[in-house]
């Protein structure tokens, strides 16, 4: 093999070699956890004596891919679900679990607030205190999770009614 042909299959194993690195850098930058690219601010949590909570903040997502939080965890509720408030017809509000999860859109924020979506803590299985602080795990539809603290505050509802996953609807007990 000549010098010339030499070099020009070096030369096309090299640039080979760069575009299969930068094929792999890539495809391993899109296998990262949802998790890793979020974060949550300004979380709060609604007091309780027993019942359920809600769970408020503003989740941001520096990534650049949607992420999509299913479903939670806490050690103070016997679940923890995904939920949204929205009016009927009659402008009667009704929360209930969020269909699909939550999505925090890529390099964008997504905000809990009364009235609007949020987290609910269900089953409760102690008190939540004004003052004191809760913890939780939001869980990706990618299955990675992202731990929560919040401070509980005093707060009295946004007066919807709740609509249970059984279907049916009762009183939220002015949390949510």
């Amino acid at each position: 093999m000549s010098d010339k042909r030499y070099r020009k299959v070096l030369l096309l194993a090299a640039t080979a070699t760069v575009v299969v690195a930068g094929c792999t850098t890539q495809a391993h930058h899109d296998e990262e956890p949802m998790a890793s690219a979020v974060t949550i601010a300004e979380q709060w949590a609604s007091s309780a004596e027993t019942g359920m909570a809600a769970v408020f903040g503003t989740f941001t997502n520096a990534g650049h891919h949607d992420a999509r939080i299913v479903k939670g965890t806490s050690d103070v509720a016997g679940r923890v679900e995904v939920h949204e408030v929205a009016a009927d017809a009659t402008g009667v509000k009704t929360m209930r679990p969020k269909e699909g999860g939550m999505t925090i859109p890529a390099d964008g924020s997504h905000a809990l607030v009364p009235g609007g979506d949020h987290l609910m803590l269900m089953d409760l299985v102690q008190p939540l205190a004004p003052g004191s602080e809760v913890t939780l795990t939001v869980e990706f539809e990618d299955g990675s999770t992202l731990p929560v603290t919040a401070q509980v505050r005093d707060f009295a509802g946004a007066d919807e009614d709740y609509q249970p996953s059984t279907g049916g609807s009762s009183p939220h007990d002015g949390h949510g």
